[in-house]
């Protein structure tokens, strides 16, 4: 019985050291949105157009009523099946829900809805 014990003290103290490790991950896990835009722009979209667009996504950041806390335009790899993709970080749930049909969101509108052809997005967070 004395020789068990020991690796059973050991199993458990493993247990309560990796049950905390885990529950201390969760409490550093940002609770920030990450707003995913897949795109596929229309026939004809220049390059400048596309780059209007996607500084006016960057311009979000300057705007602290936006919610948009960065932004990033520069594909490296895309497996998405459209052309192109905006990501969008927002501070939270609330400022990703109080970012639609916000000015913010109708003056970036202004130079990106006239070239989409379509669009999917995905929000995620933890």
């Amino acid at each position: 019985m004395k020789k068990l014990l020991l690796p059973l003290l050991c199993a458990g103290l493993v247990s309560f050291g990796a049950a905390t490790a885990s529950a201390q991950t969760a409490d550093k896990a940002p609770k920030s949105v990450i707003h995913v835009v897949t795109v596929d722009y229309k026939a004809g979209t220049t390059e400048a157009q596309i780059k209007a667009a996607a500084d006016g996504a960057h311009k979000l950041t300057a705007d602290p009523k936006s919610g948009v806390t960065r932004v990033w335009t520069r594909v490296i790899k895309n497996q998405s099946g459209k052309q192109h993709i905006i990501v969008m970080e927002f501070a939270s749930e609330k400022a990703l829900a109080d970012y639609a049909d916000s000015p913010s969101q109708t003056a970036w509108y202004k130079s990106y809805l006239s070239i989409r052809d379509s669009s999917a997005t995905s929000d995620i967070t933890n």
